[in-house]
C-alpha cells in the first residue's frame, strides 16, 4: 500500500445497483480508466520482467470510493463485472475494503488502486508500478509486513531516522566521494537508531521489502527524467511531513537505497530475500565500515545536518505526543470499551496518522475493519488493536441493537450469529458468537 497513494478513510456512501444498471460517478470517467490501463500496459512491457524477473502486467481494478464503483481491464471469474467497450465495470461489495493495495475478490488477485490518480504522468506511473508490485510481492518472495516500527514515534527514533533520510537525499544529488561520505553518513545514523532499540533493525527492514521494493519499483519505472531529482523532492521531502514514521517511513527509505545500490553498478536484486536488509547490503557492496563509538560518531555528524534544530523540534512534538497517548489512554484503555475478537481480519486504514501505545498496541485514529462477525467503521476518536492484532476496543457503546451498534465516533454492523455481552469490567462490553438455542 502507497502513501501519497495513502489508504484515505471516509464513511462509505453506498448507492445500490438494480441488475443491469450502472449508476456512474462523475469523477468516474471510463475513457480517462481506459487510458490509464494502456499506460500500465505500457509501463510493464517496457519493463518486460527486467526489474525483478517477473512481469507486472495483471488484473488491475480502479475503485470510485463514494460509489463503490469498479473499473477494471479484464472480466472477473464470478461474473460480477460488465463489458463496456473494452472496460470492465461494477460494484465492489461492503466486505472488501477500498486501499490502494493488492486484493482477492471475484476469483481474481487484483491490484486496486483509489481513483482519482494522480494527474502528473510520473506520479501517476510511479503509483500504478508500486501497486502492481505488491500483486507479485509474494511471487517473488516477500511477504506483507505489519510490524509496529513503534520506535519511529519516539523522540530518539524520528530524529535519528530524518537524519539518516537527509543523509540519504545528500547522497542521491551528489557524486563520488561526496555521495560515499554522505551515504556512510546516513549507515551510521541507521545502525545508531538500530542499536537504541531493541527489535528496530529487524522490523524496519521487513517493511521496507514490504513498502520500501514497492515504491523503488514505483519510482524505477516512473519514467521521470531525473530520478534522483524526483525521489529527492518527491518521496524524501514528503516524509517528514507525515504524522507519524511507522507505518510510512519506507516509503522514503527503501527507494533511496534502492538507487543508490543501483549506481553501484552490481546486481543487488538478483537472489534479494525477505531476510536482506537494505542499509547493509549497500555497507557491503560499497565496502564501508562503521566506527567502533557509533555514539559519537552519529552526534558529530548530526551536526552537518542541522541536529541540533531538528532535535528542538522533535522535543516539542513529543510533548505534544505524550499529551495524546494519555487521552487515548484514558478513553481507550481505562475507561469503558467495546472488545472486538479479530480472526480474518481485512483493514482499510490511514498509515500516516497511528498513534503507538508502547505494548498496549496501535491506536487507528480513522479505520475500517471487515471481520467474520461484521463491519466496524471509526471516523473519529480512534481505535486500540493490541500489538498481536488479536482485537481491537473502541469506546463503549452509546446505543445497543440486534445487529447494529453506535459509539463516539464509531459504528459496527454486525453479521448474523454474532451478540454483544457484559466485558471484563463494569460498563465494558464484548463481541462474541451467539450461543446457539
Amino acid at each position: 500500500m502507497n502513501q501519497i497513494y495513502v489508504i484515505g478513510l471516509a464513511l462509505l456512501m453506498v448507492l445500490p445497483l438494480q441488475s443491469g444498471v450502472r449508476l456512474q460517478s462523475p469523477s468516474v470517467d471510463l475513457a480517462l480508466a481506459a487510458q490509464y490501463f494502456a499506460e500500465a500496459e505500457v509501463l510493464c512491457k517496457q519493463d518486460n520482467g527486467k526489474l525483478w524477473g517477473v512481469s507486472l502486467c495483471g488484473p488491475m481494478l480502479f475503485v470510485d470510493r463514494p460509489t463503490r464503483e469498479v473499473l477494471a481491464n479484464q472480466p472477473d471469474v464470478e461474473g460480477n463485472l460488465t463489458r463496456e467497450g473494452n472496460i470492465f465495470v461494477g460494484q465492489l461489495p461492503l466486505k472488501v475494503n477500498i486501499a490502494n493495495t493488492s486484493v482477492e475478490w471475484a476469483g481474481v488477485r487484483w491490484t486496486m488502486i483509489v481513483l482519482p490518480l494522480p494527474t502528473d504522468k510520473y506520479r501517476r506511473a510511479n503509483l500504478m508500478a508500486h501497486e502492481l508490485w505488491h500483486r507479485v510481492q509474494k511471487e517473488l518472495g516477500f511477504p506483507g509486513s505489519s510490524a509496529a516500527n513503534n520506535q519511529l514515534d519516539s523522540k530518539e527514533g524520528r530524529v535519528w531516522l530524518q537524519l539518516e533520510w537527509r543523509a540519504l537525499s545528500r547522497a542521491l544529488i551528489g557524486s563520488g566521494k561526496k555521495r560515499r561520505d554522505a551515504t556512510t553518513d546516513a549507515l551510521i545514523f541507521r545502525a545508531y537508531r538500530h542499536m537504541l532499540f531493541q527489535n528496530a533493525a529487524s522490523e524496519e527492514r521487513e517493511m521496507e521489502m514490504h513498502e520500501g521494493l514497492a515504491e523503488y519499483t514505483g519510482v524505477r519505472l516512473s519514467g521521470a527524467p531525473n530520478l534522483n531529482e524526483y525521489l529527492v523532492e518527491g518521496d524524501l521531502k514528503q516524509a517528514p511531513q507525515k504524522q507519524t514514521f511507522v507505518r510510512s517511513f519506507a516509503y522514503a527509505s527503501g527507494p533511496a537505497y534502492g538507487m543508490l545500490l543501483d549506481y553501484t553498478g552490481k546486481p543487488w536484486r538478483k537472489g534479494l530475500s525477505k531476510e536482506d536488509d537494505l542499509g547493509a547490503t549497500l555497507m557491503s557492496i560499497l565496502g564501508i565500515k562503521l566506527p567502533p563509538n557509533l555514539n559519537a560518531a552519529a552526534e558529530a555528524r548530526a551536526r552537518s545536518y542541522d541536529g541540533d534544530i531538528l532535535l528542538a523540534t522533535e522535543t516539542q512534538r513529543e510533548n505534544d505526543r505524550q499529551k495524546l497517548i494519555a487521552d487515548y489512554t484514558a478513553r481507550l484503555v481505562n475507561g469503558p470499551v467495546l472488545e472486538i475478537p479479530l480472526q480474518k481480519m481485512s483493514m482499510q486504514m490511514n498509515p500516516g496518522n497511528l498513534v503507538p501505545l508502547d505494548s498496549l498496541g496501535t491506536v487507528y485514529p480513522d479505520v475500517r475493519i471487515v471481520d467474520v462477525w461484521g463491519i466496524l467503521t471509526v471516523s473519529k476518536g480512534g481505535a486500540l488493536m493490541n500489538s498481536t492484532y488479536s482485537k481491537v476496543q473502541v469506546t463503549a457503546p452509546a446505543t445497543l441493537s440486534e445487529y447494529s451498534l453506535n459509539g463516539n465516533g464509531w459504528t459496527l454492523e454486525l453479521n448474523p450469529g454474532w451478540t454483544i455481552s457484559s466485558g471484563r469490567r463494569p460498563g465494558d462490553y464484548v463481541v462474541k458468537k451467539a450461543e446457539a438455542p
